[in-house]
């Protein structure tokens, strides 16, 4: 049986132009966060990596790789070795010309209990994701593992409710958000505060409407998108860190700074999450016979 509670870590980092460097750091810092006691981790977005999608470089494909492959054995044998739930954001080569942002989650025992591959791409100044993701084709799933029932999205996801009430609706106790989210230099002073503040913002809201945690992991440091040496043209991104844990009532438990790396450790409670949602009754109360026109793209 799965426990009543358990402990998530996240593991907010930065990345160097080394992607086996940043694979080395990772597995550090999962191993010390087992090592206190955390039974389910969830690393960054693409942590292998700086934040490569500040510009459209075909040479930059090369840094995908096929799942199974290298990186999701050795991430198997971690979760395996070490006992607990592992989630890990990898850039996955599935065929030539098909390349997906994938979330893999290992299970205690190291076996793949499933993939998320990230379904809303972006395409923003130094966000251009579309040129390297093809859309998700999984849909928005949840997974059962040793420590209870969970989903994974992936960033841009993060602003759309439907995606998290869809993965709640499975059944998800939590939904945890690898993420990869800064400030453009040039904004920071004058918008920066309110950019963080709608992201934190929306987070809790699909807390909070969906009666389940939200555990959400960003990447911190200033970066150009540096690979070996081959860095992007330009002022290059801050990301803000922040990373956060919080309950059905929308309470932040855990948050990170902005600008440290840091493990970042809190407890999942589910007679918690029974208590808010006895009280809450939001997906009780659905009125889903009204909830057709949903799925236009607006209501003319």
């Amino acid at each position: 049986m799965p426990p009543e509670k358990f402990r998530v870590g996240l593991i907010q980092m930065s990345a160097t132009p080394d992607p086996e460097q940043n694979q080395q750091r990772a597995i550090e810092k999962i191993r010390d966060a087992a090592a206190r006691g955390t039974q389910i981790v969830c690393l960054p977005e693409l942590f292998q990596t700086q934040y490569f999608c500040q510009r459209e470089d075909p040479v930059l494909f090369d840094l995908a790789e096929p799942i199974p492959g290298p990186t999701t054995d050795t991430l198997s044998a971690l979760a395996k070795q070490l006992g607990i739930v592992l989630i890990a954001s990898l850039f996955e080569r599935r065929a030539p010309g098909v390349y997906h942002n994938t979330a893999v989650i290992f299970d205690a025992d190291g076996a793949v209990r499933g993939l998320y591959r990230k379904m809303h791409i972006p395409d923003d100044p130094l966000y251009y994701e579309k040129y390297y993701f093809t859309p998700g084709d999984l849909g928005f799933r949840a997974f059962d593992t040793d420590v209870g029932r969970v989903g994974t999205l992936v960033c841009w996801d993060q602003w759309y409710p439907e995606g998290a009430r869809l993965t709640a609706l499975q059944g998800a106790q939590v939904l945890f958000y690898p993420t990869a989210i800064g400030w453009h230099p040039s904004e920071k002073a004058e918008v920066g505060s309110l950019q963080h503040d709608a992201w934190r913002t929306i987070q809790r809201a699909h807390a909070i409407a969906n009666g389940v945690y939200v555990a959400v992991v960003n990447r911190v440091g200033h970066e150009t998108g540096n690979i070996r040496g081959n860095a992007a043209p330009g002022p290059g991104l801050e990301f803000w860190g922040g990373s956060f844990l919080c309950d059905p009532f929308g309470r932040v438990l855990a948050e990170s700074s902005h600008d440290k790396e840091e493990i970042l450790i809190g407890e999942v409670d589910l007679r918690t999450l029974e208590d808010i949602r006895r009280n809450w009754p939001f997906l009780r109360d659905r009125r889903i016979d009204s909830y057709a026109p949903i799925t236009s793209r607006l209501i003319d």
